[in-house]
């Protein structure tokens, strides 16, 4: 899949738009991964149902307040916007970690025509090399959530394994931030404690000698 992007770019949707084109950046971006292909509109009205599902879908496989690390997840947005305006209107709202293709790059009526897309919308899921796991998993992320991603991930065959849900961290004891400098200040306070003690220790010592 990733010589498919190369002589390509890919945008990653952060606030710089942060453009992909060189050999090497693509294969970080994609090697090793699961490939979601999004193929969807702002304005359609089954992607906007849906896209509030595909959103929370990713952002629980990736964010690091549900998940230790990242999962091996990439996702690709195919844009089927009327207007570059629109595409830009719309991705605003999606994570920034999401990817695009510039708005006019031939690449992406060929991966529709590839895949066969009709009617949006439609999420490709593909191995690292290109190979099709699942033709179309909208229903699929509706039905099960993030733990689809476990039968990807194995079907897939990658070689870290990473994945965690957010259930397997529930029992764990939440830390606040500033948990450091709590303990940073009892430290201070520990130490003060201790020092002074030592100081009554001597005073004390010295009302024996003084009495004796």
């Amino acid at each position: 899949m990733v010589s498919l992007f190369l002589d390509k770019t890919l945008i990653k949707n952060n606030w710089d738009n942060d453009e992909l084109e060189l050999e090497r950046e693509l294969i970080r971006a994609l090697e090793n991964k699961v490939i979601l292909l999004y193929f969807g509109s702002g304005e359609c009205p089954q992607c906007q149902e849906f896209v509030p599902i595909l959103k929370e879908f990713f952002v629980r496989l990736t964010d690091e307040f549900y998940v230790e690390r990242s999962a091996q997840l990439v996702l690709i947005y195919v844009s089927l916007d009327e207007t570059e305006e629109k595409q830009d209107k719309f991705l605003k709202k999606m994570p920034k970690r999401w990817f695009f293709l510039p708005f006019l790059d031939e690449l992406k009526k060929e991966l529709e025509l590839k895949f066969l897309v009709k009617e949006p919308p439609v999420v490709v899921v593909l191995k690292p090399n290109g190979e099709v796991i699942a033709a179309n998993a909208v229903e699929e992320i509706k039905e099960i959530g993030p733990a689809c991603f476990q039968n990807w991930q194995e079907v897939a065959n990658l070689v870290d394994r990473n994945f965690r849900l957010a259930e397997d961290f529930e029992e764990l004891p939440w830390r606040s931030i500033t948990d450091p400098i709590r303990r940073l200040k009892y430290k201070l306070k520990k130490k003060k404690r201790k020092k002074r003690s030592n100081q009554e220790e001597d005073e004390d010592d010295e009302d024996k000698d003084t009495s004796s």
